[in-house]
């Protein structure tokens, strides 16, 4: 099979992290807190490990300040919902996957808060100016993305915190896309929360993921529960213990710790410039076939491994469903669970073919993608 939905879940994942995953199956079997004999406090080392080895990752300082959950979406939940009152204000942009958006609907349905979406322009770039406009107006919380899982499009977060500091509105940054093949300085960016997903770039199992809490930024717990210390006691103040209440994925955590050291051995920075090497070489490719519509900003602008595109002669869904079953090649094609990228781009009314490559992406691969979609752009549509 050639893969080529690793914005969705990274694949093949590194063999570090399959031997990490299968070590703990085998021997670490005790509950990490949960005891003082030897398989529990291996178990804490395990998720420790992770923890700090996430922090360095993302220079996010202390590690009690990374929260584990069980992918991006819970993060952003945990993010908004905890910090979210009763007739806040929350500005957004418009090309926000849904993991965004749905959790301010129900608050804006349920709590009376009100959602203001900053535009994007057609290549998914934020309009700055009206972002800005925006926030001066004092809304009590900003979530951006950091790069568009539907565009690709890299957005300036630095930039956009110096705005948000200024006014002192507190920022969250989706990085579900970014983290792992993005270089990410979250003390040089300046923002409050960030959401990451452990099975995407960062090459981590599914079922993994976490939020950085900046220190002093106000979140409350999503669940209150089981933290492993203090049993007689409310729920704990400290980090991370007041937002970790059960027993975590001990196993998942250590297989997403094992591919953070993966990348760091072999570097975020060169990591993202193989991708990016192999998405250019992707759009060069497509480029020379017609009758496809490629969307997204230039190759030269920076961008994640992802394009977005659609032939003219061939539904989305049905090119998707020919290169699995004729080719071997698995892509995603739909929305995106992004909906509102869609009316930015102005393709709502069917979505996109989307193809991205991985680090493990060979350049066969790409040279077979678009030998594939050079044939089937130009045969006759089944329906």
């Amino acid at each position: 099979m050639i893969y080529l939905d690793n914005a969705a879940t990274s694949f093949p994942k590194p063999k570090e992290v399959l031997a990490k995953i299968d070590k703990c199956f085998k021997s670490i079997g005790g509950s990490p807190g949960r005891g003082a004999h030897l398989t529990s406090l291996e178990a804490g080392r395990v998720v420790l490990g992770a923890r700090e080895a996430m922090a360095q990752l993302l220079e996010a300082g202390n590690p009690e300040n990374i929260i584990f959950t069980a992918n991006a979406t819970e993060a952003l939940n945990l993010a908004i919902k905890g910090s979210v009152r009763d007739g806040d204000t929350v500005v957004t942009t418009s090309v926000e996957h849904n993991s965004v958006y749905r959790p301010l609907e129900y608050l804006a349905e349920h709590h009376q808060v009100k959602v203001m979406r900053a535009a994007n322009f057609s290549n998914g770039d934020l309009n700055l100016a009206h972002f800005k406009e925006l926030i001066e107006k004092s809304p009590d919380l900003a979530v951006v993305t950091h790069a568009s899982n539907v565009i690709g499009n890299i957005l300036p977060i630095e930039e956009i915190a110096a705005i948000t500091r200024k006014a002192k509105v507190p920022l969250l940054v989706d990085a579900a896309q970014t983290a792992g093949s993005v270089p990410i300085s979250i003390e040089k960016m300046g923002v409050d929360m960030l959401a990451f997903a452990g099975h995407k770039a960062l090459l981590g199992p599914p079922g993994t993921g976490g939020l950085y809490i900046g220190p002093g930024v106000a979140v409350r717990e999503l669940k209150q529960g089981g933290t492993g210390g203090a049993s007689k006691d409310g729920q704990p103040k400290i980090r991370p213990d007041r937002y970790e209440s059960g027993t975590p994925n001990t196993w998942g955590i250590g297989g997403l710790g094992a591919a953070v050291k993966f990348i760091s051995k072999i570097g975020v920075e060169n990591i993202y410039l193989e991708e990016n090497r192999k998405m250019k070489k992707l759009l060069s490719g497509l480029e020379r076939i017609s009758g496809i519509k490629i969307y997204g900003p230039n190759p030269s602008e920076q961008r994640v491994s992802l394009v977005s595109l659609r032939a003219k002669k061939i539904d989305s869904g049905e090119l998707a469903y020919l290169l699995d079953k004729n080719y071997g090649i698995a892509t995603r094609a739909g929305y995106h669970c992004a909906p509102e990228a869609h009316q930015t781009l102005g393709t709502y009314d069917t979505g996109t073919l989307r193809l991205s490559p991985g680090y493990f992406s060979t350049d066969e691969d790409i040279e077979a993608v678009v030998q594939a979609i050079d044939e089937l752009s130009h045969r006759t549509p089944l329906r």
